[in-house]
């Protein structure tokens, strides 16, 4: 399998997000949006940080505008509706697209991984996730809507932090 934390993508405030800083540690890599019915997800996601960064693991939210403009803001306004509305503690990317001819060689490694039904190929909607090992490959993929504090999320993350 590819390792994808050796792809380079800015930080949602600019410079380097810097992947590689992440290996030996558990990822979850989701696509996220500030006006999808699904954003609340967010406080999931949140939780996950807090529960287990400690243990070595991160939330990285994707900002992407892919999904009926879900996500029109500027990085800025991003990062204010992140921590004003949910609190965010854990890292955020530059807005990427996922999907198309434009889409971010971080999701050209993702997306051919299949998801407990088969489902591999362009991402759906906002708030896939990807769980990535500690080797850097992608050990999980959930849908949109599986909730982040899902037994089946939980399950995988505490499988890789074990």
């Amino acid at each position: 399998m590819t390792n994808v934390l050796n792809v380079e993508i800015d930080a949602l405030t600019g410079g380097p997000a810097n992947l590689p800083q992440y290996a030996g540690k558990a990822v979850l890599i989701v696509n996220v949006a500030s006006k999808c019915g699904l954003t609340p997800q967010y406080t999931g996601l949140e939780k996950l940080q807090e529960r287990y960064a400690a243990q070595g693991f991160t939330v990285l939210g994707v900002p992407c505008n892919q999904f009926l403009g879900q996500e029109p803001g500027s990085a800025e306004e991003i990062a204010e509706f992140c921590s004003a509305t949910y609190g965010v503690s854990f890292p955020l990317t530059e807005k990427i697209e996922v999907n198309g001819q434009g889409r971010h060689p971080l999701y050209e490694r993702l997306v051919g991984f299949a998801d407990g039904e088969g489902h591999s190929g362009d991402i759906r909607w906002n708030f896939e996730k990807f769980l990535i090992g500690r080797d850097g490959t992608v050990v999980a993929r959930f849908s949109p809507q599986t909730e982040p504090e899902s037994a089946e999320v939980v399950a995988a993350i505490e499988g890789q932090l074990a």
